[in-house]
């Protein structure tokens, strides 16, 4: 595995396991302990996952040495402001029932520089190893991190070949901020995961396009987080350590940009959109 050091120090590991619509029905559970059974060491669930707690009894009943797994949640945006920060927080710790590893600001919108300073209070004493960002925009973060009294270690944002971000990695790249990827193989995108570019390179290397998908990301110092439940396709997503990418093939993937996603914080609706979503309610 590689691991990526933060602009606090912190090290975390390059290739991370993501939960997202994964359901706590003991699907979460199983999944979680399937990928740290395969080698992964990061786990990345949140708040608005409604997993956490499969997610924190997976790590438990893994066998894993605890420090040696490195755990994300995030914070729903009905928690931000300062007081309701540090409510959302405890929740999390709750239904973890361990420390966080990374805290993330899920959706920026609202009081964000409130919730901040409740995160990095959580960080200070030792709850919180690292705090980040995700989905911002480079019109969000010019918004929201002026304001914050330290910066992020993450934005974590959709990212993957047809959508490589370009404008907020070089805003980030100012302060050390690293890009984790959601939805790094485009959330199964028949389009993306045929592209003759990619399938192409596939063969030459006697691998998926998955995989390449991932490399191409190892090789751009991104931390990625690709999702499955399957068993077979968890292990292949972590064989990656075993063959490099030329530039002239990371040139190729670079060219596919289309230089938008699935998902556009910025677009009119989206706040309204996600607050009406759900509510995350106290025990």
């Amino acid at each position: 595995m590689n691991y990526i050091s933060l602009n606090d120090g912190v090290k975390i590991p390059q290739i991370g396991f993501g939960t997202y619509r994964i359901p706590a029905d003991g699907s979460a559970y199983a999944a979680v302990l399937e990928a740290l059974k395969a080698g992964y060491r990061h786990i990345d669930t949140a708040a608005a996952y409604f997993n956490e707690e499969e997610a924190g009894k997976a790590i438990k009943d893994s066998g894993v040495v605890r420090e040696d797994i490195f755990l994300t949640t995030k914070l729903w945006l009905q928690d931000y402001g300062y007081e309701q920060a540090k409510a959302g927080i405890e929740r999390c710790l709750r239904h973890l029932d361990t420390y966080i590893d990374l805290m993330l600001i899920h959706q920026p919108y609202g009081d964000v520089p409130g919730a901040w300073k409740a995160m990095e209070e959580y960080k200070q004493n030792g709850k919180i190893r690292s705090i980040g960002v995700s989905n911002m925009t480079p019109a969000i973060w010019n918004k929201f991190v002026p304001q914050f009294d330290t910066k992020p270690s993450v934005n974590q944002v959709e990212f993957h070949p047809y959508y490589q971000q370009k404008e907020i990695r070089e805003i980030m790249a100012k302060d050390h901020v690293k890009l984790e990827a959601w939805g790094p193989l485009g959330q199964g995108n028949k389009e993306l995961l045929t592209d003759p570019v990619l399938v192409k390179i596939a063969e030459k290397h006697g691998k998926d396009v998955g995989q390449v998908i991932i490399r191409s990301q190892i090789q751009e110092a991104v931390i990625t987080l690709p999702k499955s439940t399957e068993p077979k396709r968890i292990k292949t997503n972590l064989e990656v350590f075993d063959f490099e990418l030329s530039e002239e093939e990371m040139e190729a993937i670079r060219g596919l940009d289309k230089g938008t996603g699935i998902h556009n914080p910025d677009a009119d609706g989206v706040e309204e959109m996600l607050r009406s979503a759900f509510v995350i309610k106290d025990e």
